[in-house]
């Protein structure tokens, strides 16, 4: 195997570095800036839904697509079982699992806890661009999946509770 002759530091090195990107993909939707997510892909990165035809191919794309995430939502993404599979010294491809927990209509404060309102896998791929690891696609496979409660106020979710 062609990956079988990268020094293992180097090996390490591009692992975590795919990890990482997984990490922060979550990350950036959940605590950052939704359109940033964009900058974790190639220039012609593409992010798709198994079923369906919500398919979304380029940064520019992704940005807008991303930043169009309502401003009241609140989730929380948990990832976990990552896997990463070194292909070449420039490309590898990993699978990891995810659970979202997600409102829309949040206006502050602490929630009661919720059922989670997706659970699946992703499927990745990466490329190295100008020495930085980039996803290439993200494929997005759900097991689990149920629509997204709508809450007014804290005040009101807590009442619900």
């Amino acid at each position: 195997m062609v990956t079988d002759a990268l020094d293992p530091m180097d090996r390490l090195v591009a692992e975590r570095a795919c990890e990482r990107l997984i990490i922060e993909f979550v990350r950036t939707l959940d605590l950052g800036d939704p359109s940033e997510v964009a900058e974790l892909f190639t220039v012609d990165g593409v992010w798709e839904w198994a079923e369906g035809d919500r398919r979304i191919q380029g940064r520019d794309a992704l940005r807008t697509y991303f930043g169009s995430r309502p401003a009241d939502r609140l989730s929380r993404r948990i990832c976990t079982n990552i896997g990463v599979t070194l292909t070449s010294e420039s490309t590898a491809t990993a699978t990891s699992y995810f659970t979202t927990y997600r409102v829309d209509g949040h206006s502050g404060g602490m929630l009661p806890p919720q059922i989670p309102t997706q659970v699946g896998h992703y499927e990745d791929t990466f490329r190295k661009v100008d020495g930085r690891w980039l996803l290439s696609t993200r494929a997005t496979f759900l097991a689990f999946a149920g629509p997204t409660e709508h809450l007014g106020t804290a005040d009101e979710a807590q009442g619900r509770a």
